[in-house]
């Protein structure tokens, strides 16, 4: 017995023995999978052999570099080999042999940071509505809410700034009421209106239903004035809003006794013979299959050839518009003058052309008493015009300016001049004078001689 006690427990030391050392190979063998990569092996050899890295190769020469940054790696302790592992730790050593160990960036690399981001202290779903609605908005909805307790009708009562829907109205108002940063928000907008808008405000409140039954009790037949609002007001003060006034009630019930809503109206009905239909119920009986047009494909084939016969008249009349427009110009005499030697430029009009042969004129209207250069009532009503209403000069740069001397300011290629003033005058220049249009037109060979004389003469 003791010998077979004693090969008993020769054998169980002797597993236990075998136990460890496979441990201790197992945990060697994962360490130097983990880590042996830190100190690659260097091959000698006789030539240098230059070839592009492999991937693991590129790894392993990057973490070499970032080993040497840091002091040591950071190690798990092995337990010694004296000093059995527990049940748990074979079973991770087990496991280590079987799975892949993990890369060395997981070992050595700590895990970065998280950084810290900041949350807003409103979110967005708040702040986003609180353009479009205004404190007067705000003020307008509670006060009909009060009043008639009936979103719907505070949608179809109450004009706001913006056309809001009913859902929008509806989400505001749980917003006022539910969400304590909209509320904060919209009430002190709200404090801080003035006074008179807030009783602006107030003063369109919608009529309750009770008020509108007070209302509705006053006769018909009766012409009540103000006094009889005044009493009505004086007796429930309960039951109208604090801003009303007897001439505002005054105004709704004409507005009652309009649709006959009062107690003593009744709505007569239509007669039965000769019964008249208004728009909404001939709508009605409208049938909208009836209104759907049918495409008739002739009808749009004669459409396209009449637009496109009236496109090519519309060309040709374009072309020809130059040939008419020579003929109206040799009739009316409103063709380009033929200046002469002694002349320097011509103030066309309407009816009239004035040939301006001195280096200054006067335009104006003529009287018995003065008599002027041009008068300008031989091409029309002249009435407006001054007795001398302007001066056209020429200087001796060629330039010729028109300087205003009437009370009424007139217009030169629609840019006013006024009293007192001068503007200069270009050829094809629009002249207008209460009214009356002119075309100034220069003549350009004279006046480059003018100009030429005038270089020469400064040259000497």
């Amino acid at each position: 017995m003791q010998a077979g006690d004693s090969l008993g427990i020769a054998g169980s030391q002797n597993r236990s023995e075998d136990e460890e050392s496979l441990g201790v190979k197992d945990v060697k063998r994962t360490v130097t999978q983990a880590f042996g990569s830190v100190v690659p092996k260097r091959r000698s050899s006789s030539r240098s052999i230059k070839r592009k890295k492999f991937d693991d190769e590129l790894v392993e020469s990057s973490l070499v570099k970032s080993s040497s940054r840091v002091k040591g790696p950071i190690i798990e302790p092995v337990r010694c080999l004296g000093s059995e592992p527990s049940s748990s730790e074979k079973k991770k050593v087990t496991k280590s042999g079987s799975l892949p160990t993990p890369p060395l960036t997981m070992v050595i690399n700590p895990a970065p940071l998280t950084k810290r981001v900041k949350k807003s202290k409103q979110p967005l779903h708040i702040t986003k509505d609180l353009g479009r609605w205004k404190p007067t908005d705000d003020l307008l909805l509670i006060n009909a809410v009060l009043q008639t307790t009936d979103l719907t009708s505070v949608h179809l009562g109450v004009k706001f700034s913006c056309r809001f829907t009913l859902r929008e109205i509806k989400e505001r108002w749980y917003a006022l009421l539910y969400d304590p940063v909209i509320s904060k928000l919209a009430w002190q907008a709200m404090r801080q209106l003035h006074p008179e808008a807030i009783a602006a405000i107030q003063s369109k409140a919608l009529f309750s239903q009770a008020e509108q039954v007070l209302l509705a009790k006053i006769g018909s037949t009766s012409q009540p004035k103000l006094d009889v609002f005044q009493e009505l007001l004086s007796k429930h003060p309960d039951v109208f809003h604090p801003s009303r006034t007897p001439k505002s009630l005054l105004v709704h019930w004409q507005l009652l006794k309009q649709y006959y809503l009062l107690d003593d109206q009744s709505v007569q009905p239509l007669p039965k013979g000769d019964q008249v239909l208004n728009f909404s119920d001939a709508e009605q009986m409208v049938d909208d299959i009836k209104l759907k047009d049918s495409r008739d494909e002739v009808l749009e084939h004669e459409l396209m050839i009449s637009d496109r016969n009236q496109k090519k008249e519309i060309r040709q009349l374009e072309q020809e518009l130059p040939r008419w427009q020579v003929l109206v110009d040799s009739i009316t005499g409103m063709s380009m003058p033929d200046f002469d030697n002694q002349t320097l430029a011509a103030l066309r009009g309407r009816m009239v052309r004035y040939l301006m042969r001195s280096r200054e004129i006067t335009l104006g209207r003529a009287t018995k008493d003065k008599q002027i250069d041009v008068d300008l009532s031989l091409e029309g009503p002249a009435w407006k015009i001054s007795r001398k209403q302007g001066i056209i000069k020429l200087k001796n740069n060629g330039d010729f300016f028109i300087a205003n001397e009437g009370r009424r300011p007139f217009y030169i290629d629609g840019r006013p001049v006024l009293s007192g003033s001068k503007w200069k005058l270009n050829n094809n220049s629009v002249v207008e004078i209460a009214g009356l249009r002119f075309v100034f037109l220069i003549n350009l060979e004279l006046i480059s001689l003018i100009k030429a004389e005038a270089a020469k003469m400064t040259q000497q």
